[in-house]
């Protein structure tokens, strides 16, 4: 199976949208209740272009883009400036081929080129896949919240993970 990881275009702004609405829809990694439109899609990514930070696609052999992720600011505080919350979708059909431990690499890698200090994730508490996925990649749990969220009629549970992406960095 052949994959390409690159830079996101306006033009891939519909499969992300896609993506990100049968997220919304069927899961409980994006804690929103209603779709998007490509509206909502283009304003986020004019956002995270105009700071910087990336937005990768994954491209099957066809070239249809079949998972996505991107980084952040953690927090809009001038204190947080060095630390980023990453998301990641794969297609539905598309889950379980590896696509999302190849889209967080080469993430990881672009918030090391931005001079980035960590990477925070923050996962419904039961998406145990997603946990591992993390924990393979070095991310270590700091801390749980339970019921902080509620979707489906039931209420959700957070773990934060992060990792430190220059651990002998000195504070700026």
């Amino acid at each position: 199976m052949t994959m390409h990881i690159r830079n996101a275009t306006s033009a891939d702004l519909a499969a992300i949208r896609d993506i990100y609405n049968d997220a919304v829809l069927n899961t409980t990694a994006i804690w929103n209740d209603s779709p998007v439109d490509l509206a909502n899609r283009q304003a986020w990514f004019d956002a995270r272009t105009q700071q910087g930070y990336p937005i990768l696609v994954v491209d099957n052999a066809a070239g249809d883009v079949v998972g996505y992720s991107s980084f952040g600011d953690w927090r809009p505080f001038d204190g947080f400036r060095n630390s980023v919350e990453h998301s990641v979708y794969v297609r539905a059909d598309q889950r379980g081929n590896g696509l999302g431990p190849l889209l967080m690499k080469a993430l990881i890698e672009r918030a090391k080129q931005c001079g980035k200090h960590v990477m925070v994730a923050a996962i419904e508490s039961s998406n145990a896949a997603s946990i591992r996925l993390h924990e393979r990649l070095g991310f270590a749990i700091t801390g749980q919240m339970p019921q902080v969220g509620c979707k489906f009629g039931r209420w959700l549970d957070l773990t934060f993970m992060q990792l430190i992406l220059s651990p002998d960095r000195s504070a700026p």
